[in-house]
């Protein structure tokens, strides 16, 4: 016999179909979930193939990003062998088969049917911390570009609104220079107030400083608020 469990990985769960050989089927397909209890449901289903076949059974799934991965490390740490292809190859499978309906059950009878027509090769194991570690640089890319987008965005909203604030503070996205703007968001709010005022809020905001430095760019921002050339927000 030459027995295969299939896979339709999805987020939280899979569906798993087993084959005892090419063409025979085996059991009814059936959901587990990707906790401790699911996963180890499943590999009793897997047990029971090779019990049955006297074969480990291999077990093919499509790539689906980081859903697979918790599967894929509990599978691998038990020592069975995984077989992970591309989607678009299953696709195309599954295109040229007789069996239209697209379930889930049908995805994971695909996917051991393709077992037997494919000549696929096994999964090469790269290590859980690599797996992280790729997700988390793909991850961090996403976080770092919308970052960017948001700082060009509010330089772009604070030219057209107070452009001398810039230079006041040495980093304009430090916690004191965004909490003193959130607190005196134009000119007109820092020429209301006062240095004294002014001063005592920068020294609230930013205790690691003294309250010399403190009045030192609360007159820097009085200056700045004089050179603004915008008198007032423009009414949107």
């Amino acid at each position: 016999m030459n027995p295969v469990v299939g896979l339709d990985v999805s987020k939280g769960e899979s569906q798993v179909q087993a084959f005892l050989g090419k063409g025979k089927p085996f059991r009814k397909s059936f959901k587990v979930s990707h906790t401790l209890e699911g996963l180890g449901l499943l590999v009793e289903f897997l047990e029971e193939v090779k019990r049955a076949t006297g074969q480990k059974p291999p077990i093919i799934l499509e790539s689906t990003g980081h859903y697979h991965s918790s599967v894929v490390q509990y599978l691998e740490d038990r020592g069975y062998l995984l077989i992970i292809v591309n989607p678009l190859i299953s696709y195309k499978a599954k295109s040229s088969s007789l069996r239209k309906v697209k379930t889930d059950a049908a995805d994971a009878y695909h996917l051991c049917e393709l077992f037997y027509k494919e000549d696929l090769e096994p999964y090469k194991k790269r290590g859980v911390q690599l797996l992280n570690l790729r997700n988390l640089t793909r991850q961090h890319e996403n976080i770092t570009g919308v970052l960017i987008q948001t700082k060009l965005q509010f330089q772009a909203i604070l030219d057209q609104v107070f452009p001398e604030y810039r230079g006041v503070f040495g980093d304009l996205y430090s916690v004191v220079s965004l909490l003193t703007l959130s607190e005196f968001p134009s000119s007109e709010d820092i020429l209301e107030a006062s240095v004294e005022t002014l001063a005592d809020k920068i020294a609230q905001l930013c205790k690691s400083r003294s309250y010399r430095w403190a009045n030192e760019k609360a007159i820097q921002l009085k200056a700045a608020a004089d050179r603004n050339p915008f008198d007032m927000f423009v009414n949107m």
